[in-house]
Order: C-alpha cells, then sequence, then structure tokens
C-alpha cells in the first residue's frame, strides 16, 4: 500500500519570530502576527477570518519587513501558511529582515 498524500516538503528552512503586521485580502485587512518565517514564505495567525481560500493572492504587510506578496497554501484555526511569490524581491526582503532586525525568540506556550 503506497501513502502517497501529495505532501510538499518544505524547501527552505523556517525561523520562529514574532513580527506584528497585516494580511491584506482583496479589500479586507486583518492585524496579524507572523508566527515563522523562510525566505519562501510565512505562517501567520489572524485577528479575524478573511475567507480567503487556498490559492487566494493576499499580501503581508509589516513594519519590519514591507509588503511582501504571496499565495495561501493552507488554513487552519486561524492561521495560514502564505507562500512568498518566487518573481517578488521577498526573498532579498526576508534576509535584510533577518540580518537587521530579528531578535531570537522562543515559543511561548500557553496554558
Amino acid at each position: 500500500m503506497q501513502r502517497n498524500l501529495n505532501i510538499i516538503a518544505r524547501k527552505a528552512e523556517r525561523r520562529s519570530c514574532r513580527v506584528f503586521g497585516k494580511v491584506r485580502y482583496l479589500t479586507k485587512e486583518v492585524e496579524a502576527r507572523i508566527l515563522d518565517m523562510s525566505v519562501t514564505g510565512v505562517a501567520v495567525e489572524i485577528r479575524s477570518p478573511i475567507h480567503a481560500a487556498a490559492g487566494s493572492r493576499v499580501q503581508v504587510i509589516a513594519e519590519d519587513l514591507g509588503t511582501l506578496h504571496g499565495i495561501i497554501r493552507w488554513s487552519h484555526n486561524g492561521r495560514l501558511g502564505i507562500q512568498f511569490d518566487p518573481n517578488s524581491n521577498a526573498r532579498a526582503q526576508v534576509a535584510s529582515y533577518f540580518r537587521f532586525f530579528h531578535k531570537e525568540v522562543k515559543p511561548v506556550l500557553s496554558r
């Protein structure tokens, strides 16, 4: 029996961070917190639903990062996985963030 679930493995290392910003979908903008990030994408936690399906184009806007364009890859319990557009300058913006602004954070367990 083959157990191929068509899962695509992550291609870049993700690093934990706490960056606050917004996610914009069409005309709706919601407060968000970036939980982890790599040069290919981010995982964000949003304060309110934006009702966007996987494959929807969004923007992640944060003061330390600027505006990053991407596509929603997954959504679960108020969190989104966003893959950056390969033709955008997201790789340079993320590398710059990690070089100049990033401070190592440890995950916080909620009780």
